[in-house]
C-alpha cells in the first residue's frame, strides 16, 4: 500500500517495551513482503503468535493446468453455477492460471468460515460480483458489497463472513505483490492528480477484533499446492494495535473514474492494479469517443506478448455477442481478436456504455484448468464467422 495507517494501541517507539495491564509484554510481530525491503506493518499481540498445539495433515489443493490444448479463443460460461461448494475454500474453482496468477470462481453457501485462513505465497484480490459481508483479519474489519475489490496481502490471516443471500466471487491470486499503478504514483507513492482513483477511495480496516481466550484455533495455510492445518493455543485475532503500510483494504469498481478521449483509448487506460507479469483493469460506464468520425468499438488487435481475459459483470458488452454475465473470454497471444461481426458498424453513433467488466492481462501464457472444461463454450472459436448465431445470454443485471 502507498499510505500509512494505524489502528488501536501502539507504543511511541517501535521495538520498545509495551506492557499489558498485568505487566507482561505485548508480543510484536512484523508482517510484510520482499524480506525486509517491502512494505510492512507492526502488530502487537496479547499472546505470542507462535504457540502451535497441533500440526494436522496437509492436503493437495489446486487444479491441474492443461498445457496441451489447441491455440484458440475460449469462452467459459459460469452463470448457471450458482453454488460451487459449501465452505469458502472448498468452493474455489480455478479456471485459468500460470506461474504468476490464477483466476478462480467461488460461490460458497456457507456464510461463515469456522477456521482462519492464510495464503502464504500469494496476494489475493477478491472481486465481489454478488454478496455482502465483512473481511475479518488480524488488522481489523473491512466491509464489502457488490462491485468491491477486496485486496488481501499474503500472510494476512483472515476470515470471510457473508450476509444471507447468494455469493458470487472472482478470486485473482497473485504470486507477487499487488500494487497501485506505477504511472499514477509519484516517487513518494502518492497517487497523482490524473489517476482514475485515489487514496480516499480505499477502505482500510476500521475496527479490531480481539479474541483473547485460550482454546483450539485452527489455521489453514495455502502453500505450494497444499492446504496445511495448524492448531494454535491462541486466536490470531488478539491484536490490540498496529501501524504500517501492509493491510487488507477494499475499493469499489464504481469509484474508478474512466479515462476517455476523442478516439478509442487502448486497454491500459482501464488499469486498476499491477503485479509482476500481469495487470488488472476495470471496464466501467463511460462516455464513448467524441471525434465526429470515431468508431467506439475496439479495433482488431493481436495481443502483443499478452493473454487477455475478460470477466463480465453487468451490462451489455458492445463488442461481443452471446457472452453472458459471469462469463470469461480468454484471447491468448499468438492470434488476433476483435469485435464480433456487425458490432463495429452498430457501435457508430453511440455515445456511452453501461458495461462493467474485470480484465486481467498476463504477459506470460495462461493455461486452462481441468476444472474449467465443464464451463467451456465449444462454439466460441468460430463465432467470428459471418452468419454465426450465438446462444443468447441472460439479459438481467446482477449488480445491485
Amino acid at each position: 500500500m502507498a499510505f500509512y495507517q494505524r489502528l488501536g494501541q501502539i507504543p511511541r517507539k517501535r521495538h520498545t517495551q509495551f506492557r499489558q495491564p498485568d505487566g507482561s509484554l505485548y508480543s510484536e510481530q512484523l508482517v510484510g513482503t520482499l524480506g525486509f525491503h517491502g512494505v510492512s506493518s507492526l502488530l502487537y499481540h496479547i499472546n505470542p503468535p507462535t504457540q502451535i498445539k497441533e500440526v494436522g495433515e496437509n492436503k493437495p489443493y489446486g487444479a491441474k493446468l492443461l498445457k496441451d490444448r489447441p491455440l484458440q479463443p475460449e469462452h467459459l460460461r459460469t452463470l448457471s453455477q450458482t453454488t460451487t461448494g459449501g465452505d469458502y475454500l472448498a468452493a474455489r474453482q480455478t479456471m485459468l492460471g500460470n506461474a504468476d496468477v490464477t483466476l478462480s470462481i467461488c460461490n460458497p453457501t456457507a456464510k461463515r468460515m469456522e477456521y482462519y485462513y492464510k495464503n502464504a505465497l500469494a496476494d489475493e484480490v477478491i472481486f465481489v460480483h454478488e454478496g455482502r459481508g465483512e473481511l475479518w483479519s488480524q488488522l481489523g474489519i473491512v466491509a464489502f458489497e457488490p462491485g468491491d475489490y477486496v485486496v488481501i496481502p499474503r500472510t494476512i490471516i483472515h476470515q470471510l463472513h457473508f450476509e444471507e443471500g447468494p455469493v458470487r466471487l472472482l478470486i485473482i491470486e497473485s504470486f507477487s505483490p499487488v500494487e497501485t499503478v506505477r504511472r499514477y504514483r509519484n516517487h513518494f507513492g502518492q497517487l497523482l492528480e490524473h489517476s482514475p482513483y485515489c487514496e480516499r477511495d480505499m477502505r482500510p480496516p476500521t475496527e479490531l477484533i480481539i479474541e483473547d481466550q485460550p482454546g483450539n484455533y485452527v489455521l489453514r495455510v495455502k502453500k505450494e499446492g497444499f492446504l496445511h492445518e495448524l492448531t494454535y493455543e491462541h486466536s490470531p485475532f488478539d491484536v490490540v494495535g498496529w501501524d504500517g503500510y501492509f493491510y487488507p483494504y477494499a475499493i469499489s469498481i464504481h469509484d474508478f473514474e474512466p479515462i476517455t478521449g476523442r478516439l478509442h483509448q487502448p486497454p491500459p487506460v482501464h488499469q486498476q492494479f499491477e503485479a509482476k507479469n500481469f495487470v488488472i483493469c476495470s471496464f466501467v460506464p463511460r462516455l464513448f469517443d467524441y471525434h465526429p468520425l470515431s468508431i467506439p468499438a475496439p479495433y482488431n488487435h493481436s495481443n502483443v506478448d499478452s493473454d487477455e481475459v475478460l470477466y463480465y459483470v453487468a451490462g451489455n458488452f458492445m463488442s461481443r455477442k452471446g457472452v453472458d454475465l459471469a462469463s470469461f473470454t480468454w484471447h491468448p497471444s499468438g492470434i488476433p481478436h476483435g469485435p464480433h461481426p456487425g458490432t463495429v458498424e452498430a457501435s457508430i453513433g453511440k455515445t456511452e456504455t453501461h458495461e462493467l467488466a474485470v480484465m486481467v492481462d498476463t504477459f506470460r501464457p495462461l493455461y486452462m484448468t481441468d476444472v474449467a472444461l465443464q464451463y467451456l463454450d465449444k462454439r466460441y472459436p468460430m463465432s467470428w464467422q459471418p452468419g454465426f448465431v450465438p446462444d443468447m445470454p441472460r439479459a438481467a443485471d446482477m449488480m445491485d
